[in-house]
């Protein structure tokens, strides 16, 4: 049990995101020079809907308790489909992958914020102080174990598309719990999935119709994107929004905010072994602070709940 109150499981859902997300970071930066961001989104999503169709197709048929309910369905899917992964990507045109993964280590401050003037959830100073250590754990990333290099950082557009895209999951996150729908269909998660993917297709794909327009772009095909394509839209997409979704429900949303800030650790640790790189002392220590974080944060949440 993690902190007493955790239970294992659940902290597996929630960490197996962060490590995902990670690699979508990297990726999404390294294809950045052959798709637009906002036509990549659309094409990650469109092929998950495909794979998502064999498991929960009937829920798209006429007579699919999905209809009655598809405002819902639409904001989620706008929220964490659409905006979300739009504007990382988008981010990732300007901005390095572990600026993107850094800034929306903010989730946790993001999480709570909506929360309380939302859905009219308090904080406890638990999750005050587990905020405060997490994001110390992130701040010694950045500053790569020596402070002198925060002086270094320079915030650039990619980091407000960044912001943006945090506060649009914080919603999304929230609206998970407070989504009811119809039994059958959250009772299935593919099926919960696949109506959220449904609705963010169409953001998504209007997005990228507005993109074009805008700034028309060709795409430079390669085995290399059609790799990253096959990653984002498996990895990232169905099986992390699929543990997000368990773990969110089972921790809630505001302690669950704090395991995004693993994003950074795992990002870090990935750039360095693409580079060939040797994981530093701080790292070790980033992750003691970021868990240390979970731990305090989550106890007395949980219990709660």
């Amino acid at each position: 049990m993690l902190a007493g109150n955790m239970k294992t499981r659940t902290a597996i859902l929630l960490t197996i995101p962060p490590m995902l997300w990670a690699g979508n970071a990297i990726v999404g930066r390294m294809v950045a020079h052959d798709v637009p961001p906002i036509l990549l989104n659309f094409l990650r999503w469109a092929i998950a809907l495909a794979l998502l169709l064999p498991l929960a197709g009937p829920i798209f048929r006429r007579d699919s308790a999905v209809w009655p309910n598809w405002q819902r369905f639409a904001v989620l899917g706008l929220l964490g489909i659409g905006l979300y992964n739009a504007l990382q990507y988008l981010a990732l045109q300007s901005s390095t992958p572990i600026n993107v993964t850094l800034v929306a280590s903010g989730m946790p401050v993001w999480m709570m914020l909506t929360g309380w003037l939302f859905f009219g959830v308090g904080v406890s100073r638990r999750q005050i102080a587990g905020a405060v250590l997490s994001i110390a754990g992130v701040v010694l990333v950045l500053a790569r174990g020596e402070w002198a290099h925060l002086l270094e950082m320079r915030l650039v557009a990619g980091d407000l598309f960044m912001i943006l895209a945090t506060i649009a999951w914080s919603l999304y996150s929230w609206l998970l719990t407070r989504t009811t729908g119809p039994a059958d269909i959250r009772a299935n998660w593919a099926s919960f999935l696949a109506a959220q993917v449904g609705f963010g297709v169409v953001w998504s794909g209007a997005f990228a119709a507005g993109e074009a327009l805008i700034a028309p772009a060709s795409i430079n095909w390669s085995w290399t994107l059609v790799a990253a394509l096959a990653y984002v839209a498996v990895g990232p997409a169905i099986i992390a929004f699929r543990c997000w979704g368990a773990g969110v429900q089972q921790a809630g949303p505001a302690v669950a905010a704090f395991f995004v800030n693993l994003t950074p650790l795992f990002t870090a640790l990935f750039s360095s072994l693409i580079l060939g790189e040797s994981p530093h002392v701080y790292h070790a220590l980033a992750f003691m602070l970021i868990v240390g974080g979970i731990i305090i944060s989550s106890g007395r949440a949980t219990a709660r709940r």
